[in-house]
């Protein structure tokens, strides 16, 4: 997703699986979705080989910044760039589909997920075009 909250990829997983091995797939989807793509943000759940396999795979045409907390923070704070994540998961949780788990095949979330976004897209559109 980008920093409006809009999704560009998805790949929806059995839980079993880690998220440093699941987004080996959005990955893969990127380049055609985000040619102009220079820069991805992630959690420290993402450090170790995924930075040096990205600057790899792209050949040093993006790079991967690691967001990781202060050492010092007790509770709960904002992060750059993460609170953009929890808005748009957020948004995605007043979908009724996408509120729980119901879905039995993966490929089904994907396109309530893909679907979700359209509709906010198209609510921005009317929104501006309105004014």
């Amino acid at each position: 997703m980008d920093t409006l909250g809009l999704i560009w990829a998805v790949s929806v997983s059995a839980a079993s699986v880690q998220d440093r091995d699941g987004i080996l797939p959005v990955l893969s989807q990127l380049p055609c979705a985000c040619p102009r793509l220079e820069k991805l943000f992630a959690d420290g759940a993402y450090a170790g080989f995924l930075v040096d396999y990205i600057s790899y795979v792209t050949g040093g045409d993006w790079t991967l910044e690691i967001v990781k907390k202060p050492e010092d923070q007790k509770g709960f704070a904002v992060l750059p760039k993460r609170w953009v994540v929890e808005r748009t998961f957020a948004w995605g949780g007043r979908y009724r589909r996408l509120s729980k788990d119901y879905e039995a095949r993966t490929e089904t979330s994907e396109a309530f997920i893909y679907w979700s976004s359209v509709h906010r897209m198209l609510q921005r559109l009317v929104k501006t075009t309105s004014s």
